[in-house]
């Protein structure tokens, strides 16, 4: 107790003599227009969360509210909240306590449970509701249980309070996968996120759950669908993907993943991708690439923590656009989001500005949500290091600038915001756990989507099925609880929420497939895929009536769930509805990407002739370039290229280095490689992976890159694609005292 007490005592006076030492706050410039004036030497000292405020730009009407701070929380990385309006936060307390990532693998992390007693938007009560933990990174209420994973582990535990006292005393193990997760961990799964479709999606991993019986069952997917940090979903249940390692803002959001993944040209222009700081950016992991002549961030570099608002405490205005986190800018992005007869577009809301940009160097947001007050919250990390430590090594362009400015000093701290607007009220708390089965079934015409969408959740984690008349009410447009004709969102969310409860009959189905809403329409070819993956030729038939449908939409959907089908009459008719369309680009795009995704399926088959170890070399490293390498390079290996702006990696399909000597593979995947490739610049460079991961790794994925992705007529000569693991030994080796990147310039000239 003593020893705790004294702990604290000292961090206050810490705190307190750094806030005392910044002799200048930070202040906003304007000229004579009223532009805001680029701060070149911006002070790295902490602010205390009021001044930090004073340094934030929004647009006329919007301000930040603190809604928890140091100590109450320390270092949060996501938020959640359980149905009675409960926050948890995940607190990463190990990331990167100084330069070199000392000690993140020590259990020490926790999760907080914040409560907010009357409801006023600044928490009053935090209690330690899970201790003990090795960075925490994903989360998720079902009924009164919490679902966690921590970083390097594949298993996921739900975790509950029995004796009410705010800290769980109860621990089950829900999903069950022993296997270490040996990729850094920037590049491991966030999210876990219940999406309309009552299936649960990771960033990353090529792999969505059911919560089943209080168990998590896995439902594989064929591709990654290649995001990192945050996924984010809209009221029709369409994902968003942000991917920070290829510089890509967005991405998957035109089909859902497990169908493919399609990018369309110009969903976004080069102009998107430009941010616009107020302040000088030294710590950017580009490099002098990636800064204006002002020194001030000139595109995404870190784009994370990315969501929809669904909310209805903002302006109507609001709702449906994107937001998206960028830490190294220092900033958060408001994007309008365009639907053109099922294909989307994205837009900066603001010309050459951001929704929210700050000149405190230390705030880092990287996590957005729609809360249930109906407010946009905003996760700030607030801290001064936000690369992990394989991006700040000796060598690195990060660590003289990160030393430079003291930033590895500014640890321990964090900040969570409410966006508000003038003149808008939050909503009434929420009592979901509480509330009878009707009265959840009421909440599925809310007008905030945070409340239809877990009130759809509890009702299926329940499985209390004497809802099911009501629900079906609900469904077909019938009188709700209120008295009055449902909307669409509230049939859709009732349509899925009897697919959830395995009580949706084909009758009702139908009724669905014919709603004179297109989203209502589509979500019934969407539930329809329960009976397409066993081939119900009287279902196939019933579709084949939206086949010339007057919405892209719902022909995109109905091309997608038929590729699940086996039968025949299925995929004809998915041929009809593609070479009928007049909405040429987006159908040809869908059928596209279900083609590379049978492809891939068909991967293993050609293994057939190797021996167990070549097969099991190659397949682990398909896994790998799944999960990792896929998110910049692309599915087929050609570059991820989104909108009109060039790939984010280099390709890696018939290039003349898979089919060549393997050491020079090696090297790249142990040093990295910086500087131009084949004569042209990409947005980062390769970073180094074997500090990281060991000799058998490196193997694994090199061996499946090679056999994938060089060129046939090296399988015509006697040519293996197999990486030897001692290949891999010698040369790490030989460098190991190497802490610099390759250039092509100088892998051609080395030794072999």
């Amino acid at each position: 107790m003593n020893k705790k007490i004294a702990c604290t005592i000292g961090t206050l006076m810490l705190l307190g003599f750094a806030w005392n030492c910044t002799t200048s706050k930070q202040v906003i410039k304007r000229d004579a227009s009223g532009n805001v004036i680029v701060n070149p030497t911006p002070s790295p000292l902490f602010l205390s969360p009021k001044e930090s405020m004073k340094t934030m730009l929004l647009p006329k009407g919007y301000k930040l509210q603190l809604v928890a701070s140091e100590p109450m929380i320390k270092e949060p990385v996501a938020i959640v909240w359980d149905g009675n309006g409960r926050m948890y936060v995940a607190e990463m307390r190990t990331y990167m306590q100084d330069i070199n990532g000392t000690g993140q693998r020590r259990p020490i992390c926790r999760i907080s449970r914040l409560e907010d007693e009357n409801w006023d938007g600044v928490m009053d009560k935090q209690t330690v509701y899970i201790d003990s933990l090795v960075l925490p990174r994903m989360m998720l209420c079902v009924g009164d249980k919490l679902l966690v994973n921590e970083t390097w582990s594949y298993n996921i535990w739900s975790y509950g309070d029995k004796n009410g006292d705010g800290v769980a005393d109860e621990k089950t193990l829900v999903y069950k996968n022993d296997k270490e997760d040996t990729r850094n961990l920037e590049h491991q799964k966030s999210g876990l996120l219940w999406n309309l479709d009552n299936n649960i999606y990771v960033s990353c991993d090529p792999v969505r759950y059911r919560y089943q019986a209080g168990k998590l069952v896995a439902d594989t997917m064929v591709n990654s669908p290649g995001g990192q940090w945050g996924i984010g979903n809209d009221d029709y249940g369409r994902l968003y993907f942000s991917n920070a390692g290829g510089e890509v803002p967005a991405m998957h959001f035109q089909i859902n993943p497990v169908y493919g993944l399609l990018n369309m040209p110009n969903q976004y222009d080069n102009e998107f991708q430009a941010v616009w700081p107020i302040i000088a950016t030294p710590d950017v992991q580009g490099g002098m690439n990636r800064l204006r002549p002002d020194t001030t961030l000139n595109h995404f570099t870190a784009s994370c923590g990315q969501s929809i608002f669904r909310g209805d405490a903002l302006p109507a205005d609001v709702r449906g656009d994107l937001f998206i986190c960028e830490p190294v800018g220092r900033l958060v992005r408001r994007a309008k989001v365009t639907n053109d007869n099922g294909r989307i577009s994205l837009k900066n809301a603001y010309d050459k500005s951001e929704f929210i940009a700050s000149a405190d160097m230390n705030f880092r947001p990287v996590n957005s949500i729609t809360g249930p007050d109906g407010n946009l919250y905003i996760v700030d990390m607030y801290r001064g290091i936000i690369q992990e430590a394989t991006w700040t090594a000796e060598g690195s362009f990060l660590r003289p600038r990160i030393l430079k400015k003291g930033l590895d000093k500014n640890i321990g701290r964090g900040r969570i915001y409410r966006v508000v607007h003038d003149g808008n009220k939050s909503g009434e708390r929420p009592r979901l756990l509480d509330a009878t089965a009707a009265r959840l079934a009421g909440y599925l015409d809310h007008p905030n989507g945070w409340w239809r969408e877990n009130a759809q959740k509890e009702l299926i984690v329940r499985g209390d099925k004497t809802v099911v008349p009501l629900l079906k009410n609900i469904a077909l447009g019938k009188e709700s609880t209120i008295g009055s004709k449902t909307g669409a969102l509230a049939r859709i969310h009732a349509l899925w929420t009897l697919e959830g409860l395995q009580a949706l009959d084909k009758s009702d189905l139908y009724v669905a497939l014919a709603d004179a809403d297109a989203q209502v329409r589509k979500t019934a070819v969407w539930i329809s895929e329960n009976y397409l993956r066993k081939n119900d030729e009287e279902v196939i038939a019933k579709l084949a009536a939206l086949k010339n449908d007057a919405s892209a939409e719902v022909q995109a959907q109905l091309a997608s769930s038929l590729s699940l089908s086996t039968s025949p009459a299925a995929a004809q008719l998915a041929n009809e509805v593609v070479a009928g369309s007049s909405n040429t680009a987006l159908l040809k795009g869908v059928a596209n990407s279900i083609e590379v995704n049978k492809n891939t399926k068909l991967f293993g088959s050609r293994l057939a002739n190797m021996s167990a170890g070549d097969r099991n070399t190659i397949l682990a490293g398909q896994e790998i370039y799944k999960q990792l390498c896929a998110t910049c390079h692309g599915a087929d290996g050609k570059g991820l290229a989104v909108g009109s702006s060039t790939t984010s990696a280099p390709p890696l399909a018939n290039s003349d280095r898979m089919g060549g000597d393997s050491l020079t593979l090696i090297r790249i995947l142990l040093h990295g490689l910086s500087g131009p490739i084949d004569g042209k610049t990409y947005p980062d460079v390769m970073a180094p992976f074997g500090a990281t991961n060991d000799d058998q790794w490196v193997a694994s994925v090199l061996s499946f890159i090679r056999y994938n992705f060089a060129k046939n007529s090296n399988f015509r000569r006697r040519w293996t694609p197999i990486v030897p693991v001692d290949a891999v030994k010698q040369e790490r080796a030989k460098t190991r005292t190497s802490t610099a990147m390759w250039t092509l310039e100088e892998l051609a000239k080395a030794p072999k």
